[in-house]
């Protein structure tokens, strides 16, 4: 062997020296991660695992979980397949989803401090963030002011501005929360609200655990209790079918609804959702919260506290399949415009679209959806509106019902369009 062969061959065993030291580390730190993922495996999701709420079995709680009575449809993922592979398409935008935005141009405004006597303002501020101001008080729904709706600054991106900004907010009276997904329950939010006004906090049972973590103290109640404020601004716990000598200045009615809840997804149901009924002397104000229409029933219950002069409705994240008009946890316009119909609402605002990318649908499906829908069922009152738009809302009248939807009057080109 020549000098040259025989320096060949020491690099070579040097080479084969230095991979086989390089193999046994990579070896090691792949037996490390695997028995790391096996601990992760047993140990992440107990520890993920809160217990919110603790309670007797009811109507809706097994002594664990909460549950909708109507019929549980909210598990299986929203495709049928199995959940980690929706995550997974979703994360990877691989699910065939139509192309959204990247931006949505927003005018913000800035609303008056008060609105006095039973004249009504709303303002759309994004996805389920309505400001409502009448009777002097400045009420605020499930508020989200963050950029991204998810854990630790990741999830879905907010592709419209808040038609708001937060720092031209007027003091705010009133909160409502309707359960603890990063969409509606923004503790970020949340917690600057209450270092700024200190309103009070409404929500339902369960979620207030998970406010009070960041030092924000709520009053959390079941489906049909409420929270009567009396002229004194005395607060008063009430139980269904309490009622008062004097009528209350007003009364935040927790109602139900049909969702479901999580913050990390073993922790699924241990707080309960819910809609609102605020009580008002001018009209109602029905807040749907996030919701599917299980047995429908839900918004004939709200209607039961009193004529409702505005509903705040959802008709997005509804399409997770091509041409699907609904699922379990969530509402479409179809369903919508029945629940505004059932609610017996004077007028409605459609929310939960437009902000988040949350589903299937184009950004612009579930309005224009909607416009065909009423059109089909002769009914008016219930529309999109202009993000930030303060919205003068009318005095109650008796609205009208429209007719039931025939199937065919949707099977227009117009309507096959949308995706």
């Amino acid at each position: 062997m020549g000098k040259l062969g025989y320096a060949r061959f020491l690099a070579f065993g040097e080479f084969m020296k230095i991979l086989g030291r390089v193999l046994r580390k990579l070896g090691v730190g792949l037996l490390f991660l695997i028995v790391a993922l096996c601990v992760a495996i047993i140990v992440v999701p107990p520890f993920l695992d809160r217990i919110y709420y603790e309670g007797p079995d009811g109507p809706h709680y097994d002594g664990q979980r909460f549950f909708n009575p109507d019929g549980e449809d909210t598990v299986r993922p929203p495709t049928g397949g199995s959940r980690g592979n929706f995550i997974v398409r979703y994360l990877t935008n691989n699910d065939g989803r139509p192309a959204w935005p990247a931006y949505v141009a927003v005018t913000q405004s800035k609303p008056l401090p008060r609105v006095a006597g039973d004249r009504m303002v709303a303002t759309w501020i994004g996805h389920a963030t309505v400001l409502i101001q009448t009777q002097g008080l400045n009420i605020l729904t499930d508020p989200i002011w963050s950029e991204t709706a998810g854990p630790f600054g990741f999830g879905p991106h907010r592709v419209a501005a808040p038609g708001v900004a937060f720092d031209d907010l007027p003091k705010i009276d009133v909160v409502l929360v309707s359960h603890d997904h990063y969409d509606h329950m923004d503790l970020a939010t949340l917690k600057k609200l209450w270092a700024r006004d200190k309103p009070l906090m409404v929500t339902s049972l369960g979620n207030d655990t998970l406010l009070k973590g960041v030092g924000v103290p709520s009053v959390a109640l079941d489906w049909n209790w409420g929270v009567a404020v009396l002229e004194n601004n005395h607060r008063q716990v009430t139980k269904p079918g309490e009622l008062f000598e004097v009528a209350p200045r007003y009364w935040i009615h927790v109602t139900r609804n049909h969702h479901w809840g999580s913050r990390w997804g073993t922790d699924r149901n241990r707080a309960l959702w819910s809609s609102f009924v605020v009580e008002l002397p001018g009209g109602n104000v029905m807040f749907s919260g996030d919701t599917g229409f299980g047995n429908g029933q839900w918004p004939v219950e709200a209607a039961a506290y009193g004529p409702v002069r505005l509903a705040l409705i959802p008709i997005g994240a509804f399409r997770f399949v091509p041409g699907q008009m609904g699922i379990g946890s969530h509402i479409g316009p179809i369903d919508a415009a029945e629940v505004f119909v059932r609610s017996k609402a004077a007028r409605a605002i459609a929310i939960h679209w437009g902000t988040f990318r949350l589903s299937y649908e184009a950004y612009d499906t579930p309005p224009k959806l909607l416009t065909e829908v009423m059109k089909c069922r002769t009914l008016t009152g219930f529309d999109s509106v202009t993000l930030g738009k303060p919205v003068e809302v009318a005095p109650y009248a008796a609205p009208t019902q429209g007719k039931p939807l025939d199937p065919k009057c949707l099977d227009t080109p117009a309507v096959h369009a949308l995706q």
